[in-house]
């Protein structure tokens, strides 16, 4: 969970001042009511009697997606192994739960505002970090909380079964001396163009393996949509911004907008009375009224050696550098400017604005457009968003809502709860469509609030049960996958008459291309099939080549083994495989407790 916040953040101690439950309180406020992971009542999975949503499997399948880890086109093959994780997570939580592990509220608390992605540069933790990272995540506060707080208990669990664990010297030595070892081998690639013909598939075969891969050919359960969405964005978008109301927030970014200032201190107590003090700034503001540079008199009156060489530049500042006398002085002024007398604890001042640090007019107009547009449509969206909610509540239709709004009706051809993409897999929305008063009474869905700019209603158009299409239909699917299935062992078949011909000592006319020295750690771009078929190969004794071979989809490779090197002995290496043997170790005790559990368990999928 944490990976995927890291992912979409440039880099999580933290002060606590006012303690654990204020923090808690603010982090997390009145959304600790709402439960997004919650169950309702659409289950994929059962374990020992607790749900697993179908909500909780797409918001994973999401964020996976939305980071970039896994292409949208592998959907179905990721849904698979996150649902497997999921139940896998849920099995070790039961377990730590049940072993007493546990993490108090303060415990929680104080992991979340330590965690460097939630840090300012101030090393502070920031509460805007925090929302929008999860928001860029697909977490809620809550649902971030519930997810660290079994992440933590499940590292704990980890942790114990490691450090329960350890190797013998022999066992690290022999594994540093199979890491270190390196091979040098030929291998020749077949394909079906060394085939004499290629194989046809008969009719009984088609049906033998359409009925053996009967899963394969699952048309899931699948409707058609009408939906619309009202976008805040969009509006905006349409929206005619005035030059005056450009220039109205651009001057109005211009107080908080980070500035270079300049001052004249003047201190009072020990060498001069306030009185004195004030009366030496007068001085100085008669004659800068009568024309006189404001950095030559910082030379002549300031009291602050440090700045008054160069005009009293202090540089530029952001709000609260200087205290909030300062601050609302020099942030008060535009460029030019120059104050009335400023008291701080350290004098007196007149402060003056010589440059306002942000980007000119014309390089914030696209910016500010955008933002003023969104201003401009705020009470329109809102009123819209509560017609939308009215209007959809009793329509027949969508299309009367959709022109009584302005909006356009989008249609859908077959989707399933799955397969959806666009606005449709965002989270929530097909598990809207599939409710009982949407798909089975035909009801327009309740709004949908995507996001705090977005609201979107659907409606069922058409409905079909999920059912295994028939052979007729997936026939050119099923004559493929056979036709490669048979393509495979026939070139393996092939490729085992010409390694035993090989050991039996035949000549052989094959274009052997040499491979460079292999070694298990080197990115060599080589099939994995082909690296791990090389090193399960035997040692060649003498001048003998070891023959074998790998399958790699469609192609089958014949390698031959020529030597095997033991490598050379460095510390970093010896430093990884100890690091890696206990690894191992560890993932292998977490491995067999898994297995353990899962067959102590009561797992259900649906």
């Amino acid at each position: 969970m944490l990976q995927s916040i890291r992912d979409r953040s440039a880099s999580w101690g933290a002060k606590i001042i006012i303690g654990a439950v204020v923090v808690a309180m603010a982090l997390f406020g009145a959304e600790s009511l709402i439960g997004l992971l919650g169950n309702d009542g659409d289950d994929v999975a059962k374990v020992n009697g607790e749900s697993i949503s179908r909500q909780q499997l797409e918001l994973q399948v999401q964020r996976a997606i939305r980071s970039g880890q896994v292409p949208p086109e592998q959907e179905r093959e990721l849904r698979a192994q996150m649902l497997d994780s999921l139940i896998s997570e849920r099995l070790l939580t039961q377990y730590a739960e049940q072993g007493g592990l546990h993490l108090s509220e303060s415990q929680i608390d104080q992991l979340i505002v330590n965690l460097p992605e939630f840090q300012d540069q101030d090393g502070n933790f920031s509460q805007e970090l925090f929302r929008n990272r999860l928001s860029s995540a697909g977490f809620t506060p809550l649902a971030f909380r519930d997810q660290l707080r079994a992440d933590m208990k499940r590292r704990q669990l980890q942790q114990g079964l490691a450090a329960s664990e350890f190797s013998l010297e022999s066992e690290e030595q022999r594994l540093a001396a199979l890491q270190r070892q390196t091979r040098q081998f030929r291998q020749h690639v077949l394909t079906a163009d060394d085939l004499e013909s290629r194989p046809e598939a008969s009719d009984e075969e088609l049906q033998a393996y359409y009925e053996s891969h009967a899963d394969d050919y699952q048309r899931p359960e699948q409707v058609k949509l009408a939906y619309v969405v009202l976008d805040r964005e969009r509006m905006a978008e349409q929206e005619e911004v005035s030059e005056q109301a450009l220039r109205d927030a651009w001057n109005a970014e211009a107080a908080d907008a980070d500035r270079r200032v300049s001052h004249i201190m003047v201190d009072f107590g020990e060498q001069r009375t306030r009185e004195e003090a004030e009366a030496r700034l007068e001085e100085v503001q008669q004659r800068l009224a009568e024309g006189e540079s404001f950095a030559d008199l910082a030379a002549e009156y300031s009291d602050d050696t440090s700045t008054s060489g160069e005009g009293g530049d202090l540089g530029v500042i952001s709000r609260g550098f200087f205290g909030e006398a300062f601050d609302e002085a020099a942030f008060s002024l535009s460029e030019g400017q120059v104050s009335n007398v400023v008291e701080t604890d350290n004098g007196l001042h007149l402060i003056k604005v010589t440059e306002l640090d942000r980007p000119s007019f014309e390089e914030s107009r696209d910016r500010l457009a955008r933002q003023v547009a969104r201003e401009q449509v705020s009470t329109a969206f809102d009123d819209r968003a509560q017609r939308l909610i009215d209007e959809s509540f009793a329509a027949e239709d969508l299309q009367s809502v959709a022109e009584y709004l302005g909006l356009e009706r989008q249609t859908t051809d077959w989707v399933s709860r799955d397969n959806a993409s666009g606005i449709l897999a965002e989270p929530g929305v097909m598990r809207r469509a599939f409710t009982p008063d949407v798909l089975e009474e035909g009801f327009n869905s309740e709004v949908i609030e995507l996001d705090e700019d977005r609201r979107m209603v659907l409606r069922v158009l058409d409905h079909r049960e999920a059912t295994t299409l028939p052979l007729e239909e997936v026939r050119s699917q099923v004559v493929d996958a056979v036709q490669a299935l048979k393509v495979r062992e026939a070139l393996t078949a092939e490729a085992d008459r010409r390694i035993e011909a090989l050991r039996s000592g035949e000549s052989s006319a094959i274009d052997w291309q040499p491979a460079e020295t292999l070694s298990r750690q080197d990115d060599t771009g080589l099939a994995q099939p082909v690296v791990d078929a090389v090193f399960r190969l035997p040692h060649p004794e003498g001048d003998e080549t070891v023959y074998g071979r790998a399958v790699d989809g469609q192609r089958v490779v014949l390698i031959a083994l020529d030597e095997v090197s033991d490598g050379q002995v460095d510390e970093q290496s010896e430093a990884y495989v100890a690091r890696m043997a206990q690894q191992l170790r560890a993932q292998a005790a977490v491995n067999g407790l898994l297995g353990y559990l899962r067959e102590q368990a009561d797992i259900e999928r649906f």
